[in-house]
């Protein structure tokens, strides 16, 4: 029998490794990037069309690559970072293992123009598919430039399975973020299809970055972390809890200027915030360790973002008491002194005011409550002490005869006012008995129907099987979610316009998903406008949504579009009137009147599909009569 197994060819195998390390153009981005910052670059230009699919060009001022050394680059495993296999454990750069370079040049149109600053000419380098199509000397700028073209060309699949523009560059500027808080000295320039989307300059300190990114409402968020110990050094900020939000999106980890995630941690942080934080809600933080690179491990994820650190446990109780005693100094969490309530100093009297004598109260003993003849009290002062009745007594008479001010007035509108059933002049008029009897038309129109509200959450409602329970907040977005569909279906555009419009900024990622799915929310009644860079204004939204703030619904429906799992352009406007009626629905906890429960009831009836939210999610059961008679025997 032959021998059946073979060495796989380096296209082939690079391929492989390519599925490993690069993942979606977002990666490409986040290699380029670490290897211009391994070169000691201070400017870094990111230049994306659509979305990476159709170039990723990396330029930077680093110290260059020599021919040899350019050329070197592209092999596997090759790499300047380390020599042998304990130089693994005192790894401070960002890119060691060799792959990456070989990884894209798989599956990629590759060119690279390389130039030190002490040579006069540079190197140019052309790679499609692991395979060279020239090497020349040329002439070019100091330092690195690279163009990815046509990613997963020669890999179809992969190609196929990447999501919409919008998807990708979000996955992009994520990594982008990631690497600019990291650096904050370091210079970044990110630029898709010739639009700006970061200016970060270079020198910044970690606030000065944290606002550029994530915009000028965010400083007065930040409360600074900085605690010095021999195991870890952390510094860095930590949101408010008032600032919390719904998802995650703005929690960073970072050892020795790398992003790390870290679940663990992310815990101890959470754990913090303990009773000071609003349910299912995430603060924000960037926190920054620094560590002996001997005690942690960074090579256990092609990724390199997860990383294992040899005293876990007590870095996790340093992090959670360094976040609380920076909740704690800024007064977000409460605390008690015993010290400092022990030290109020008392001043003495002056001397001039001579003895102190204690007051005295002087009291009537003949005094007695209950002699006094009480007559009638006005209205509305049965609730008035005995103390007080002198003064009610003697406004009462300043209002005796307080007709004769309407006998000047028209007596047919008297006349018309005393045919009125409801008048409050007739009403009062009425024997007691009669006084609180419904009108026998008001009594025929109520409705039959007894369901009354349970925990401000559930409704409950008799029906011919047994009780059926409603949960309000579902039952609602049901209903929310038909009428935004009947609305896209009939192209009708009901919008209040606001009379104050409101402005607000968001950072690069929740922008860029804002703005595409700003059609879809106009067609929905919603008038948003961009003003500049990240930066959008709010004049109308559907007449439809009552009790909630705009800015609230845009917030939630952005928390819930980051959460999707498919892409946004496969049935978008489904998605978006389902965000948008679960960011509109009433809450739990939100007291509804006999009037509106009987109208929620008949208003999910009349709906398509009554049993389950646009989530999926079961909106009504029925508790069979059987259950309620085992549960009584």
């Amino acid at each position: 029998m032959p021998d059946i197994i073979q060495l796989l060819p380096d296209s082939v195998a690079n391929q492989i490794a390519a599925g490993e390390v690069i993942q979606r153009p977002a990666s490409v981005v986040k290699e380029l990037v670490e290897n211009a910052i391994d070169a000691g670059a201070t400017q870094i230009t990111i230049n994306i069309k659509d979305a990476g699919r159709t170039l990723v060009q990396v330029s930077d001022n680093g110290c260059g690559m020599s021919e040899t050394d350019a050329r070197m680059a592209f092999e596997r495993h090759a790499t300047s970072k380390i020599r042998e296999a304990n130089d693994l454990f005192n790894i401070r750069t960002m890119g060691f293992r060799g792959e990456a370079l070989a990884s894209i040049a798989a599956i990629a149109d590759v060119e690279l123009y390389s130039k030190q600053h002490d040579s006069e000419v540079g190197t140019f380098i052309n790679i499609v598919g692991s395979r060279v199509q020239k090497q020349e000397v040329t002439q070019c700028a100091n330092g690195t430039n690279f163009l990815i073209k046509n990613l997963f060309f020669n890999v179809p699949a992969r190609r196929k399975f990447l999501k919409s523009n919008s998807t990708e560059l979000k996955h992009i500027i994520n990594e982008v973020q990631r690497i600019a808080l990291a650096n904050p000295e370091i210079g970044i320039s990110l630029i898709h299809n010739q639009d700006p989307v970061y200016e970060m300059a270079s020198g910044d300190n970690i606030r000065k970055r944290v606002v550029s990114i994530f915009g000028k409402g965010i400083n007065q968020n930040l409360i600074p972390v900085n605690t010095e110990t021999s195991l870890v050094s952390i510094k860095g900020f930590v949101g408010q809890p008032k600032y919390a939000r719904k998802t995650y999106g703005e929690q960073f980890f970072f050892v020795n200027n790398r992003f790390m995630k870290h679940p663990f941690f992310n815990r101890a942080v959470m754990q913090a915030y303990e009773k000071i934080l609003a349910p299912d809600s995430y603060p924000a933080y960037f926190l920054y360790l620094e560590v002996n690179p001997d005690c942690i491990d960074i090579n256990i994820h092609p990724t390199k973002t997860e990383i294992k650190f040899e005293n876990e446990s007590a870095v996790w109780q340093i992090i959670q008491a360094s976040v609380r005693e920076a909740l704690g100094k800024f007064n977000v969490m409460p605390s008690i002194d015993f010290d400092q309530a022990g030290s109020i100093d008392i001043p003495p009297p002056p001397k001039d005011i001579g003895s102190i004598e204690a007051p005295r109260i002087e009291v009537d003993p003949t005094y007695n409550p209950f002699n006094v003849e009480v007559k009638s009290f006005p209205s509305g002062t049965r609730g008035a002490t005995i103390g007080n009745y002198q003064n009610a007594s003697s406004k009462h008479e300043q209002i005796q005869h307080w007709e004769k001010l309407y006998n000047d007035f028209n007596h047919s509108s008297d006349e018309e006012e005393n045919n009125n059933p409801l008048s409050p002049f007739n009403a009062q008029q009425l024997p007691q008995d009669e006084h609180h009897r419904l009108p026998i038309q008001q009594a025929e129109s109520t409705t039959a129907r007894s369901c009354f509200q349970f925990k401000n959450k559930y409704i409950f409602t008799p029906v011919k099987s047994g009780l059926m329970v409603i949960d309000q907040k579902r039952a609602h977005e049901r209903i929310l979610f038909e009428n935004f569909m009947a609305m896209l279906a009939q192209q009708q555009i009901a919008s209040q316009q606001l009379l104050f419009p409101h402005a607000f900024e968001l950072d690069a990622s929740d922008a860029e998903l804002l703005r595409s799915v700003v059609p879809d929310l106009r067609s929905l009644g919603f008038d948003i406008q961009q003003a500049e860079n990240n930066q959008f204004v709010i004049n109308g939204f559907p007449s439809i949504i009552e009790n909630i703030s705009p800015m609230e619904i845009v917030d939630s429906l952005l928390e819930d579009l980051k959460n999707t799992a498919t892409d946004l352009h496969e049935k978008a406007k489904e998605k978006i009137a389902a965000s948008l009626a679960a960011a509109s629905a009433i809450s739990y906890g939100h007291f509804l009147r006999d009037e509106e429960l009987n109208q929620l009831i008949d208003q999910l009836f009349a709906c398509s599909t009554p049993n389950f939210s646009p989530s999926g999610k079961q909106v009504l059961t029925i508790m069979p009569i059987e259950q309620f008679e085992k549960l009584l025997k």
